[in-house]
């Protein structure tokens, strides 16, 4: 039965794993969404300077990502200079739960796959 199950998923685009985390699977779109979780809205600037080493046009582009598959969205004010609001949607909210026990998941784990990444680099180096 789970192999019949697992047969529909055989395109990416009909898989919903693979398609997710494919999406939020880079470098800044889980730290993003967490970030909102615990601040709430932020502005763009905001954003950028809590992140810190990210580049506006790479946070311009998660963010846009991010709107785009519903997970937060964007208020423009019509003021001058431009004001932008960054919220969780509660479809972003309740993938609040999944990151952080990933999250905790990693802390958790980090010490054992460091040692396994390390024996697995002597080995393949002999």
């Amino acid at each position: 039965m789970i192999e019949e199950d697992l047969k529909k998923y055989d395109s990416f685009d009909d898989c919903p794993v693979r398609n997710v985390l494919d999406r939020i699977g880079d470098k800044w779109s889980i730290l993003i969404i967490s970030l909102l979780g615990e601040c709430g809205t932020l502005r763009f600037n905001e954003i950028n300077h809590k992140i810190g080493n990210i580049s506006q046009k790479m946070l311009t582009v998660t963010l846009k990502t991010l709107e785009a598959d519903g997970l937060l969205s964007r208020k423009i004010y019509p003021v001058i200079p431009p004001k932008v609001e960054y919220t969780l949607t509660p479809l972003g909210e309740s993938l609040l739960p999944a990151i952080h026990t990933l999250t905790l998941w990693a802390v958790e784990n980090m010490p054992a796959v460091l040692a396994s990444r390390e024996e697995y680099r002597l080995a393949v180096a002999r």
